[in-house]
């Protein structure tokens, strides 16, 4: 029995196209008003409406991962001898971090499982501050309710990325203005061939070896060799950090797709109100790293703020923050949470299968 054809708009081709042009559409609205970063928030919530409105939308996962790279390669270039040079001065803040995931974990999991009536595996992998698609891995493993650990982090991210601009115009008086890069005109073609190969480069060969975030990781890897023996000097261009943004926005609009009343009642609902929990155990932490003179407001803020990676690394750079100390403490926090899960799941009672072959 032959399959019917897809209609038009189910194929995947023309769901990205659709996905693509609407995203392309939010962007030119946020630039036309003059509102703040219109290439992640243009896309972000022009799919987000899109998705909740039923619009058959799919994203480019091959072109968003290598969005990510981009941004891989420009915390990579921002790690250089001075930056070494302070981990030292960085340690008393770092060592909060622990603390501050347990703290999370405490507080996040019997919510998710008592308050919220998820199961174990999905409330513990809920709760924990790590990457999206980390806990979404290792929550299917564990027997979790993968959709909604999705919602549940998608929520965590959008919700973050939403409020942390207002709290940085308004609270810090940053009009995250910061020059994001040079163009890529005023770039040695030596560099960028350099930086592109440590963007694909990296990502290649660090999910050869299984590195997790490997499209983030490996590029920032890469690249910080190159800018600690001096080879590079520059960020990535402009235009490719404001493609990356682009690609970024859409993928968190888009994880809504499908998305039914029930779940926006208990998934979605659920992960706006733990983004309170985070927000008021964030400012906590803050405040005694900077009370103690661990950190400056504005750093301090950012790099306990409990968002993905790549969208921190767009906010630092944008608000011109020291953007290796909020890397730093963001890739200790994403390392221990991912490194830490299998062994905390366990005494949680929660038990991860080993992957096979």
């Amino acid at each position: 029995m032959s399959q019917q054809p897809l209609p038009p708009l189910r194929r995947p081709a023309a769901r990205r196209a659709l996905t693509l042009a609407i995203a392309a559409v939010g962007t030119a609205i946020f630039w036309a008003l003059n509102l703040p970063l219109p290439f992640l928030f243009g896309p972000m919530f022009a799919c987000l409406c899109a998705a909740l409105l039923g619009a058959p939308l799919k994203g480019v996962k091959p072109v968003s991962n290598a969005a990510r790279t981009i941004l891989g390669v420009a915390v990579g270039a921002s790690i250089t001898p001075a930056v070494i040079y302070q981990l030292p001065q960085m340690a008393g803040s770092i060592a909060f971090i622990p603390l501050y995931i347990a703290a999370i974990g405490l507080i996040g999991v019997p919510y998710f499982h008592k308050i919220c009536g998820f199961d174990l595996p999905t409330s513990y992998f809920a709760a924990m501050p790590g990457g999206l698609q980390d806990m979404v891995v290792f929550g299917e493993e564990a027997g979790a309710d993968v959709r909604a650990l999705s919602l549940i982090h998608a929520t965590r991210v959008l919700v973050i990325v939403a409020i942390v601009p207002a709290i940085l115009i308004y609270v810090f008086d940053s009009p995250l203005s910061h020059p994001i890069g040079a163009p890529a005109s005023d770039l040695p073609l030596s560099e960028l061939a350099l930086l592109a190969v440590a963007a694909l480069g990296g990502w290649k060969l660090a999910e050869r070896v299984g590195l997790f975030g490997a499209a983030i990781l490996g590029p920032m890897i890469f690249t910080a060799v190159l800018s600690l023996s001096g080879l590079i000097e520059h960020r990535p261009p402009r235009e490719a950090i404001l493609a990356a943004q682009f690609f970024i926005g859409m993928g968190i609009g888009v994880g809504y797709v499908g998305v039914t009343l029930y779940e926006l009642r208990k998934d979605v609902l659920a992960g706006m109100v733990f983004v309170v929990i985070l927000a008021i155990l964030a400012f906590g932490v803050t405040e005694i790293v900077v009370l103690l003179g661990l950190a400056s407001p504005l750093e301090g803020f950012l790099s306990f703020a409990p968002g993905g990676q790549a969208e921190m690394t767009v906010l630092a750079i944008v608000a011109g923050a020291d953007l290796g100390f909020v890397v730093v403490h963001h890739l200790v926090r994403i390392t221990l949470v991912i490194l830490g899960a299998p062994l905390v799941a366990a005494i949680f009672g929660v038990r991860i299968k080993k992957n096979k072959g």
